[in-house]
């Protein structure tokens, strides 16, 4: 198949790759020139484990075309996904803009039939919004048309909606090999054309789960909003586990076993972030709101996060004091989650602005996101932070140790080398990574979320 995939970002990105990858000739377009110019030279702007590989490879085939305007490759291609940003508006809910001007595009210059599929993460309705927006265009351009312009064209088009459902850090796997693809259709025939593009990807074809569009739009906010849910649950669950003298690692052993449950994202932490849960469940929000319902449990999952990234901070505070003025402190990840260099809405940019507030100094250390954090989240705090290149370098002077981050390699340190390099042998363990008994026998002062200190 031809495809057009609008918008480079992480979704446009390793989708436009993956389709790619199994042999359809995409073009993966962007107005950002000088970004496209660096993925016609094979620097790829985000990490991704396994994308670089991918994309240099399928550059070379000819399978995968990078381009920054769609008008102009329109005519060879019968299916576009949008997968543009929708960042969060002032009011919280989506700001469909850049997903509005697809739309304007598609419509000023469709001139055979299409298949527009909405990839980016959008409310309800959006496809319709969509639908409506090209249909106007269309018909702006009739009036100009002469006879046999108008006769050769196709201005027919159907909406897919089709959310993405990619885990920053393994997003190839998932689009390579995903557990379920969700395809919301008007008819039987537009489906089958999804299910022919997607086949390659799922041996067990009850992966491909087909429904109607506000359905699938839906589907992928209810999804994230269960995910945000379990988080802000079990951290709830770690604040009274410390109030009441539980251990919230042994209460998450004891409730996952529970098949009902289970053990994904009841890990307890410093707070969840990235690009999706925090303006999903904002969106969602926001979308009810619309309908003067005010979405009571969705508001309880967002104040619970918020309030638990500021957790370690206040525990720092309870062991230093609130005046941090010539402390030094090593944080060990910044990035919101491991194997990515995404920040945003990471719980490392609550934390190291609370410590620099009240006068502390940061020695950070992150595999993949120092860059991100220079250059744009902590950027108004360089003369504060010290970025060092490896995890041990960040220890030296420091006056205790905060994991952030659970990156592989911060997984099984070497503890005496840690008590060597710390003024102090003190750990605040944001991730309930390490063994409290082994540390304390080691002689470390041991701080977790949802243990009593």
């Amino acid at each position: 198949m031809k495809i057009a995939v609008v918008g480079t970002g992480y979704v446009g990105l390793v989708t436009g790759t993956c389709f790619a990858e199994m042999g359809n000739t995409v073009y993966c377009v962007d107005t950002n020139e000088e970004k496209i110019a660096a993925l016609n030279e094979g620097k790829i702007p985000i990490y991704e484990p396994g994308l670089e590989g991918l994309v240099k490879n399928n550059r070379k085939l000819g399978h995968l075309n990078f381009v920054t305007s769609l008008e102009e490759i329109l005519e060879k291609v019968e299916i576009v996904f949008i997968a543009v940003g929708t960042p969060q508006g002032e009011d919280g809910s989506a700001d469909l803009q850049y997903v509005k001007k697809v739309a304007e595009t598609i419509g000023k210059n469709i001139r055979h039939h299409l298949y527009v599929v909405t990839k980016s993460t959008v409310p309800v309705g959006t496809a319709e919004t969509v639908r409506k927006i090209i249909q106007a265009e269309i018909e702006r351009r009739k009036p100009n048309m002469s006879l046999e312009e108008l006769a050769a064209c196709d201005f027919t088009f159907d909406m897919v909606s089709n959310p993405e459902f990619l885990k920053e850090g393994n997003a190839v796997g998932d689009c390579l090999k995903p557990d379920r693809i969700i395809i919301g259709v008007d008819s039987y025939e537009v489906g089958e054309v999804m299910r022919e593009l997607y086949t390659p990807y799922v041996r067990n074809t009850e992966a491909l789960i087909f429904m109607d569009i506000a359905s699938a739009e839906m589907t992928k906010y209810a999804a994230n909003a269960m995910l945000a849910t379990k988080i802000s649950f079990m951290n709830e669950m770690g604040r009274i586990c410390e109030l009441v003298g539980a251990d919230v690692n042994k209460v998450r052993l004891g409730i996952g076993s529970d098949k009902r449950i289970g053990y994904s994202f009841i890990y307890p932490g410093c707070g969840y972030g990235g690009s999706c849960f925090p303006k999903d469940v904002k969106a969602l929000i926001g979308k009810s709101k619309e309908f003067d319902y005010t979405p009571q449990i969705l508001n309880a999952v967002e104040n619970v996060n918020a309030a638990q990234k500021f957790v370690l901070p206040q525990k720092i505070f309870k062991r230093f004091g609130e005046d941090l003025t010539g402390k030094t402190f090593a944080v060990w990840g910044l990035s919101f989650k491991p194997d990515t260099d995404d920040m945003r809405e990471a719980p490392s940019i609550t934390l190291i602005t609370e410590l620099v507030k009240h006068g502390a100094t940061v020695n950070a250390y992150d595999p993949k996101a120092m860059d991100e954090a220079k250059n744009f989240y902590l950027k108004d705090f360089s003369d504060k932070i010290n970025y060092v290149e490896s995890k041990y370098e960040a220890l030296k002077r420091a006056d205790a140790l905060i994991l952030v981050t659970e990156w592989k390699e911060f997984r099984q340190p070497d503890f005496a080398e840690i008590i060597s390099l710390l003024n102090n042998p003190v750990i605040f363990d944001g991730r309930n990574q390490y063994d409290k008994k082994r540390l304390k026998k080691s002689g470390i002062e041991y701080h977790q979320i949802g243990v009593a200190d």
